[in-house]
């Protein structure tokens, strides 16, 4: 199933680069689409830039004035008695307020218990007496909390009074005469101006809309000329991150509380609306005070921090005095419940439970400090050019780039986005996606890293089959690992050469039934072949009997000099065990020779499109195969060439065997034979006396060398290479070759 969808995806996206373009589509696709998923994700994202940011400290403008747990403890439980409003209201007036805005509302008569004594007597003294009846009336008005609240406002001159808007029909059908014929109550404090930025009509259809409002008395709404909505509407989450400062009621646009507060505390110019084609542009308090909304009319409130972060005064304490008029003198005053039980509570980017009157006085805040949170100009073409840029960005990249560096420069790209975006949110106040270039990120990394995975697990596939037959298992590992190390098609690498070829094998064949041959041939091949993978080698081919090896390649080896003697040793060893068994058997004794040369050679696939093998070519092959071959003038077994005998001299026992100059080439070569390694030192007498004997070979020393050469006779008794030299001075002494003479034995075969 994981190689079919494979070749669906080959054969359709042939390239990670198509993958990731393809990917980025299904990435824009989802931004038109905007799941709801990804847009909550979003608002999370507003929350945890804002959280991160911490506290700003607010201006000194705005004060809070709450209905706290203090104040309904020394005062009595809420509502109180419109007499305590009255005296609040002449407090902060005493105290200088710049402006008083109620986030409450006073929809309903009070009803004092005085109020309902005098009532009563009243009613039953009636038209008898109308000295007392005026008395009682004159008393009436005084008892009356309503009335002495609206005298207090009046007094002070600077309060707007809060209502709220009915959104739905539906809410007020039981009374909806009676609330939209008070609508010229709040008209005092409507857009005056709503005028369009770009010449074209007024588009105010996107503004919310309200069915009806739910106002105060008319003895307090006629004590006042402004007044200001308190709605706020929270996003889907159930969290405030915006408010309305604008709504309409059928044909007249009303200002927020905050707004309002703002206007009055400016001195009551007109309200100014801005449109434009799209919707709202902004909103003019006064010349000099224009507030950036929304197309809708709202803003993003830059909150502050969390509950408390502007200063609170309970009103027990303004009503009883014992607050400094420091405090209250030339501040706008929010009057608003902070008490949970009275639960005008809200939920924050900072907090669960944070008061409604609170985020009106952030809403002021921002206005008054030109301090908004803003969303980008030009927001859709920002974020389709940031999910076209990481797309084709990364598309590009990541095919190019290993499983760890895709994943680090993944990772580097998401979180540099974030920290910009972040740092443009913190500093520049502006808000910018991060949902959707964050989503193109991870989706084009994931897929074409995904992609990449797939390819390269069906080239891993490929080169297993390829080269199982050849290498050992755990090379076949490095080689999947590692395919990059794998040139095929041909490419020049230093690689150590082997070939063996057992002697005499036409007169061993010749002599075995054809079962009796197999048996022996798969018998000898299968160690020699499992020591040469054990080494990291690579089995080149079988020829006929021979086997041909390297050591470099596919996988880079340092030492594979080294491997190669190593593995010429191990087979002598292996065989002269296999011998033991073959006498046994009753079946012939098999002997070898090796040959091996250091060098450069050009390894690769060759052969036709149809055929191929994965071999060397090169004079380096040619000279091992050669090396091979001339064991049988010397009686050796293992001959290297003096490349392989620099490079793995420290490790093995070498000696210096002959110069020669073999057919068809005119520079001569030295080499020599692999006696055993390092440790074993019954080889180093004879080493020694050999190559004192060949050096007087090579000064025409004949005596001398005649010596040493029978010298290693008596150190071995059958030791080939001495017999072979000393014919050889035997041969010289009758034909001296003359001063001109370099040593050099030339081959005549091959």
């Amino acid at each position: 199933m994981f190689k079919e969808l494979y070749k669906i995806l080959k054969r359709t996206f042939s390239t990670g680069f198509r993958v990731g373009l393809f990917l980025t589509a299904i990435a824009f696709i989802l931004y038109k689409v905007d799941f709801p998923i990804f847009q909550a994700i979003e608002l999370k994202a507003y929350d945890v830039h804002m959280k991160s940011r911490g506290v700003v400290e607010p201006g000194p403008e705005v004060v809070i004035v709450a209905i706290d747990e203090k104040s309904v403890d020394e005062l009595g439980r809420w509502p109180w008695p419109r007499s305590v409003m009255a005296s609040l209201v002449d407090k902060l007036n005493e105290y200088d307020a710049g402006v008083v805005a109620f986030d409450a509302i006073f929809s309903e008569v009070g009803d004092s218990s005085g109020m309902k004594v005098i009532r009563s007597i009243k009613s039953k003294v009636a038209d008898t007496n109308p000295a007392l009846k005026a008395d009682l009336e004159a008393m009436e008005r005084e008892a009356d909390d309503d009335a002495a609240f609206a005298r207090a406002l009046e007094r002070y001159g600077y309060a707007v009074l809060g209502y709220f808007f009915h959104t739905s029909f539906e809410d007020i059908e039981h009374n909806a005469e009676d609330l939209r014929e008070e609508e010229t109550t709040i008209a005092p404090s409507r857009f005056a101006i709503v005028r369009s930025m770009d010449g074209g009509d007024n588009q105010t259809e996107i503004i919310p809309w309200a069915a009806g409002y739910e106002s105060n008395i008319p003895v307090l709404n006629d004590a006042v000329t402004s007044f200001g909505y308190f709605n706020i509407k929270p996003d889907d989450d159930g969290v405030i991150r915006k408010v309305p400062l604008i709504t309409q009621m059928d044909d007249g646009i009303y200002p927020h509380l905050s707004l309002e507060a703002i206007r009055t505390y400016a001195g009551s110019p007109p309200l100014i609306l801005n449109t434009e084609e799209v919707g709202i542009n902004s909103i003019d308090i006064g010349p000099g005070n224009t507030v950036p909304t929304d197309i809708a009319g709202s803003v993003l409130v830059n909150f502050r921090g969390p509950k408390g972060t502007f200063p609170y005064i309970s009103i027990t304490d303004i009503v009883h005095g014992r607050v400094d008029r420091s405090e209250i003198e030339g501040r706008i005053v929010l009057v608003g419940a902070t008490a949970i039980g009275i639960y005008d509570m809200r939920v924050t980017p900072f907090d669960g439970i944070f008061p409604g009157v609170e985020i009106h006085a952030n809403v002021i805040d921002n206005i008054l400090g030109d301090d908004f949170m803003k969303l980008s100009d030009w927001p859709v073409i920002y974020e389709i050019g940031l999910i076209l840029f990481f797309g084709i960005f990364l598309s590009f990249v990541m095919p190019r780039l290993n499983a760890f560096y895709a994943s680090i420069v993944t990772l580097a790209m998401a979180f540099g986005y974030y920290l910009a975006n972040d740092y443009i949110f913190t500093h520049m106040n502006i808000w910018l996606t991060i949902v959707y270039p964050m989503l193109t990120i991870f989706i084009v990394s994931a897929g074409v890293s995904t992609f990449q995975f797939m390819k390269e697990e069906s080239k891993k596939r490929e080169i297993r089959d390829a080269f199982g037959h050849y290498v050992a298992p755990s090379l076949v590992d490095q080689i999947t690992k590692q395919p990059e190390k794998l040139e095929l098609g041909g490419v020049e690498k230093e690689l150590t050469i082997f070939f063996s070829d057992i002697r005499g094998f036409t007169s061993i064949s010749e002599g075995l039934e054809p079962h009796a041959l197999v048996k022996l041939i798969n018998d000898y091949l299968t160690p020699m072949t499992e020591i040469v993978l054990a080494s990291g080698g690579t089995v080149d081919k079988y020829i006929g009997d021979a086997i041909m090896a390297f050591w470099g390649a596919p996988i880079d080896m340092e030492d594979h000099a080294e491997k190669g003697c190593e593995t010429a040793l191990d087979m002598m060893e292996r065989l002269a065990e296999l011998s033991v068994e073959w006498s046994r058997e009753g079946l012939p004794v098999i002997d070898i020779g090796i040959g091996m040369c250091t060098g450069r050679a050009t390894v690769g696939n060759m052969g036709s499109h149809t055929r191929f093998d994965y071999t060397v070519m090169g004079d380096t092959v040619n000279l091992g195969s050669r090396l091979e071959g001339i064991n049988k003038l010397y009686g050796t077994h293992i001959i290297v060439a003096r490349p392989t005998y620099m490079a793995a001299k420290t490790g093995f026992i070498f000696r210096e065997l002959d110069c020669v100059r073999v057919k068809g080439k005119m520079v001569p070569i030295e080499i020599y034979e692999l006696m055993g390694r390092s440790d074993a030192t019954d080889f180093a007498l004879l080493k020694a006396e050999f190559e004192l004997g060949l050096s007087a070979y090579r000064a025409r020393d004949w005596d001398k060398a005649e010596s040493h050469f029978n010298g290693c006779l008596d150190i071995k008794p059958e030791d080939p290479p001495a017999e072979v030299f000393l014919k050889r001075v035997s041969a010289l002494r009758e034909d001296d070759p003359g001063e001109g003479w370099d040593g050099v034995f030339v081959l005549t075969t091959k």
